[in-house]
């Protein structure tokens, strides 16, 4: 539940327009419900237009009760249904337009790579292909696939078949070779992404170890920004880098 600020001693209760607040003081109230959540995420759902507070004409950022109930509104939906930011944001903008989209049930999640829901962590679903769909899906033939699979570029589910993350892989791959990148030059690639990785696991092992459930399930939602963060900060360094290289 989260507090409504009030005024001291003989201003009664504070409209919200009356007192906006700072993020110290959202955090606090965010806290109650969402011990894990820090100054840094506040900033980071801010950056991602998840939450828009007002500054003040020395930068300050104060924020407005409803935008701590949206914040809440993001935190839940991450920490109940695993969903993307993208999606939350589609589900916010949709009912701002008055319309009533339906949010899965908890333990479902929606696959960045093809937009369809899914069960939860562990469970075997449609979005797990077979070598047939994804050589159809790539648009590649047996003797490429293999190849792809010879340096890690291409990685079987440990139950069998190909998680959906595989098929935009297998196509950027593809992209890349009509470039005369060859898999061979892609390797590095593949092995800055699993040290990134163990990267990620390294911060939520706290989370996914903690004894409450809610924790433990805010492991995945923490672990998909980070990848997010991950991904937005390769793209920067390569574009950086190429400008001092083109220029």
């Amino acid at each position: 539940m989260l507090r409504t600020p009030t005024g001291g001693a003989g201003h009664g209760t504070v409209t919200a327009e009356a007192r906006p607040m700072s993020i110290g003081t959202v955090l606090i109230q965010l806290r109650d419900e969402f011990p894990e959540v820090t100054i840094s995420k506040i900033r980071f759902l801010e950056a991602e237009g998840l939450v828009e507070p007002q500054r003040t004409p020395s930068g300050y950022r104060k924020f407005a009760p409803r935008d701590v109930e949206r914040l809440a509104q993001v935190l839940r939906m991450q920490r109940d249904h695993y969903l993307p930011l993208k999606v939350i944001r589609e589900h916010l903008d949709a009912l701002a337009r008055g319309e009533q989209p339906q949010l899965p049930s908890p333990g479902e999640r929606r696959d960045l790579a093809d937009g369809v829901w899914e069960a939860g962590p562990g469970t075997v679903t449609a979005a797990r292909i077979g070598r047939a769909e994804l050589l159809a899906a790539a648009e590649v033939d047996e003797d490429r696939l293999a190849e792809w699979e010879s340096y890690g570029l291409i990685v079987p589910a440990p139950e069998g078949g190909y998680d959906a993350e595989m098929v935009t892989v297998a196509k950027l791959v593809a992209d890349l070779g009509r470039f005369g990148l060859e898999p061979r030059h892609l390797r590095a690639m593949r092995a800055s992404a699993d040290r990134e990785a163990g990267l990620v696991e390294q911060l939520v092992a706290p989370l996914r170890r903690h004894r409450n459930p809610q924790t433990r399930a805010h492991a995945e939602a923490t672990a998909n920004e980070l990848a997010e963060l991950s991904v937005r900060l390769h793209a920067a360094l390569v574009q950086s880098a190429l400008r001092s290289r083109l220029h």
